[in-house]
């Protein structure tokens, strides 16, 4: 396989999105029908409460949690009376390329003068909520198309910054301008890198579409109570599709007949030249599986990834941040320890790369390469990281190698990571990663039969514990068991408890 693919497995329960460049997998997008995720979602809320500590809000948006909305993402407030309830809509950054930037913070105000406890407001999901957290609001509101970003009650017109050619980019701000002063001079556009190539037409139906959606939405929120979801985002396979902008695909296969349909209705109606590259996989065989693509999120799961030299890479992901260790491992090099180094780190920082949009990692990330004497291999090795991470398309920040050797870093967060997307905190060991050896339970066993004895009399005391500590008690523990029961000078019994995990025990009193 060579190029760009996207492989579509989509059952009732789950839809999964896979983005494989040149027969490898680079991106995996998972949304399961109970569970979609919010982000792009606009909804009319109301304000809980206002924390002036926080500089920031939380807001009721029908969730469970009550969402966050910090004053950085609250917009300049232009009130308009929507069937007179005096809902509050922002007017949205120009020149962002994404629409989600705020002003300068000198021009900031405190949330106080932004927001009050009761206000209703219209908001957008920029994060669905992340572990313990509710989701992160804005009211720099959105609507995205093919080519163009919709910015409700903002004047100006912006291009992307990844069209480079001026003339494209000032034909483009000419027809923009010209469609928004006839179909939506209260608004304000971003043409999209998608745009590069769209004639007048496509744009002009675009700036149509776009504003057809933000006058029903209005109308839905003028009438609708607190709480109420008032525009939802595409599903996943629309909206990959939508927003691959600037990728050349090769073949989109899709193992679901109906999807197969719905995705040729969308690329008929918006994305006209991929029409022809759609194909059904009709075979019995799953699609992840020809591709070798299940193989991959079972690998992209695990803690440590192999490196093809015989180093690896051991990913730790926090609440607060990820981790990433660099070891040579079984790669002893043929020359000189730098030049070890240097090759491992190269081979790492492409294997990271990767690695970091397959997971969908985000937020802090921290990487410890392996400690390089050389400036121009420190060069080199970050240069190597950014070139991996030109083709993601969510936005990063590459800081240069500290004096600890170390590399910090950002990737922008707004969905789940496939770890925790697919995976839950262990039961037995409650997420550690780690258990308390046999040995140690024991010893707090005979500490607890202490404690209990001083406290209690008793005839006979009765331990329940797991296979693995009893074992161990009655074979490499067994001297010192009975120097305690001599000690305690009652007898001691002991019953296997096959539920039980290797942390717990029970002394029972008979």
């Amino acid at each position: 396989m060579t190029g760009t693919e996207i492989l579509m497995n989509v059952t009732p329960q789950e839809s999964r999105v896979a983005l494989v460049e040149n027969g490898v997998l680079t991106e995996l997008h998972l949304e399961r029908t109970h569970r979609r995720g919010i982000v792009g979602n606009i909804y009319k809320g109301r304000v809980v409460r206002v924390l002036p500590g926080m500089d920031a809000a939380f807001v009721d948006i029908g969730l469970e949690r009550t969402a966050f909305l910090h004053a950085s993402d609250v917009a300049p407030v232009e009130r308009e009376e929507l069937n007179g309830q005096g809902i509050s809509t922002g007017t949205s950054p120009a020149g962002n390329g994404n629409g989600n930037g705020a002003p300068a913070p000198a021009a900031r105000e405190g949330i106080r003068e932004l927001l009050r406890d009761g206000q209703e407001i219209l908001v957008q999901a920029v994060k669905d909520p992340l572990g313990s957290k509710g989701a992160r609001l804005t009211t720099y509101i959105t609507l995205p198309s093919r080519n163009l970003v919709l910015m409700p009650n903002q004047s100006n017109v912006g291009v992307s910054t990844r069209i480079e050619d001026e003339g494209v980019r000032a034909r483009l701000r000419e027809s923009i301008e010209q469609l928004r002063d006839e179909l939506a001079p209260q608004h304000g556009f971003i043409v999209r890198t998608a745009a590069e190539l769209a004639d007048y037409e496509a744009m002009y139906n675009d700036t149509a579409f776009l504003k057809k959606v933000w006058d029903g939405l209005q109308e839905r929120a003028a009438g609708a109570p607190p709480g109420t979801e008032v525009y939802v985002d595409l599903p996943l396979v629309e909206r990959i599709l939508r927003d691959m902008v600037g990728v050349d695909i090769e073949r989109i296969r899709i193992d679901s007949r109906e999807t197969y349909q719905k995705v040729c209705g969308f690329v008929e109606r918006y994305l006209p030249e991929l029409i022809g590259r759609i194909e059904h996989y009709p075979g019995e065989r799953p699609i992840f599986d020809l591709f070798n693509v299940e193989e991959e999120i079972h690998r992209a799961l695990e803690r440590k990834v192999e490196l093809k030299s015989g180093g690896y890479l051991i990913f730790d992901q926090t609440e607060a941040m990820t981790t990433v260790d660099i070891n040579t491992g079984g790669f002893v090099g043929h020359r000189k320890l730098e030049e070890t180094i240097f090759k491992t780190n190269l081979e790492a920082a492409q294997a990271i790369g990767r690695q970091l949009r397959l997971r969908n990692l985000g937020g802090i990330i921290i990487i410890d390469f392996i400690d390089m004497q050389d400036d121009e291999h420190k060069r080199q090795v970050i240069r190597a990281l950014e070139k991996a991470l030109e083709r993601d398309h969510v936005k990063t920040q590459i800081c240069d190698v500290s004096p600890l050797g170390l590399v910090e870093m950002t990737r922008k967060r707004t969905r789940e990571s496939l770890e925790h997307q697919m995976c839950e905190p262990c039961q037995v060991c409650g997420g550690r990663g780690y258990l308390k050896s046999a040995e140690t339970v024991c010893y707090e066993l005979f500490r607890e039969i202490l404690r209990e004895v001083r406290q209690y009399d008793a005839r006979e005391l009765r331990v329940l514990a797991s296979q693995n500590v009893i074992d161990l008690l009655l074979d490499e523990e067994s001297a010192a068991l009975a120097e305690l029961q001599s000690f305690v000078g009652i007898p001691i019994r002991f019953q296997v408890e096959t539920l039980y995990t290797q942390e717990q025990f029970d002394v029972v009193f008979v």
